[in-house]
């Protein structure tokens, strides 16, 4: 019986142990290279940044709800900047009279996101004395594909900001510009814009901006699984790739990326900072560590946060005054 129970006890250890082996994958086979070191799925991967941040759909539902609650109290004013449906934007006031303004531009890998869960960093800017302004532009699928087509939203959003800042007690000196993912792409799209020779404007309408987790050279995400939705041409490439018309930036930029965003991604950060070092343009480079992409942008709705600091540090403003 004894000798039984022990030939039992001891099956049972041998399969506990084998079940607490690793089980033997079989090694992905790598592809032809298709952008540096990477082939075909790991750009793809590259680009697509849910594969690094599992957490997103939570942080998504979190900074809506963050801007439900802020719309609600802070009731901006929508206005249109262009003619059609898409083309209008949110305006956050500050009593504060003549004040800065921050315009932020959304993210959402050219498909998705809002000015409405764009309300998130409202407060913070309303409470410091400056007015935030949120963003509608077209989605890229609606466009038939065409990134020109939001890139001349955003820049007449920019240029209408401008010319009727007065309208809202703002002062059309000081233009701040922010964006987050591909509306951090758009964003420098703007800070590349020959203002003086498209729309009759200063070359300096922009005054400074705040570039989060862009993309900055589009070859590479030509070359990624976005070219299934985005129509690519040699002469989008070309216009829309910061990185390549550094000679139109004429004002301060920060850039930043979370240590857990894809490699990629981070790389773009880092050539752009040394590309805009090299042609001796200023430019400040922040990395967030621990953060991944979707999360960088919560910092930026905190005075005390990495890019909340560093944008009203930006517009040389207090984290917080006292509103009369």
């Amino acid at each position: 019986m004894l000798k039984a129970a022990c030939t039992v006890g001891a099956t049972i250890v041998a399969a506990t142990a084998l079940a607490q082996q690793p089980i033997e994958q079989t090694p992905r086979v790598k592809g032809p290279r298709v952008w540096l070191d990477m082939d075909q799925k790991e750009i793809d991967d590259a680009y697509d940044q849910s594969v690094w941040a599992p957490n997103q759909p939570h942080v998504g539902k979190r900074r809506a709800a963050w801007s439900e609650s802020v719309r609600a109290r802070l009731k901006p004013e929508r206005v249109a900047y262009g003619p059609t449906e898409i083309e209008q934007l949110d305006i956050y006031k500050t009593k504060v009279p003549n004040a800065p303004i921050r315009v932020f531009l959304h993210g959402g890998a050219w498909r998705g996101g809002s000015a409405k869960d764009s309300a998130y960093p409202a407060e913070m800017f309303v409470t410091a004395g400056a007015h935030y302004i949120a963003v509608d532009f077209i989605a890229v699928e609606k466009a038939d594909g065409n990134l020109m087509t939001m890139a001349d939203q955003v820049r007449r959003a920019v240029a209408w900001v401008y010319k009727n800042a007065a309208s809202f007690g703002g002062d059309p000196n000081r233009v701040y510009v922010s964006g987050h993912s591909s509306g951090g792409h758009l964003a420098g799209v703007v800070m590349v814009t020959d203002w003086k020779k498209d729309f009759a404007l200063p070359p300096d309408v922009v005054k400074g901006g705040l570039l989060m987790s862009g993309m900055y050279d589009l070859k590479p995400v030509r070359l990624s699984k976005r070219s299934a939705y985005v129509k690519f041409t040699d002469e989008m490439e070309q216009a829309l790739s910061t990185q390549r018309h550094l000679g139109k930036l004429n004002a301060p930029i920060i850039v930043s990326h979370g240590t857990l965003e894809s490699p990629e991604f981070q790389r773009q950060a880092r050539d752009f900072v040394a590309a805009v070092k090299a042609a001796g343009k200023p430019v400040e480079l922040i990395v967030g560590e621990g953060y991944n992409h979707f999360e960088m942008p919560e910092t930026f709705g905190n005075p005390y946060g990495l890019l909340g600091r560093a944008a009203l540090e930006q517009m040389k403003l207090p984290p917080a005054r006292p509103q009369s």
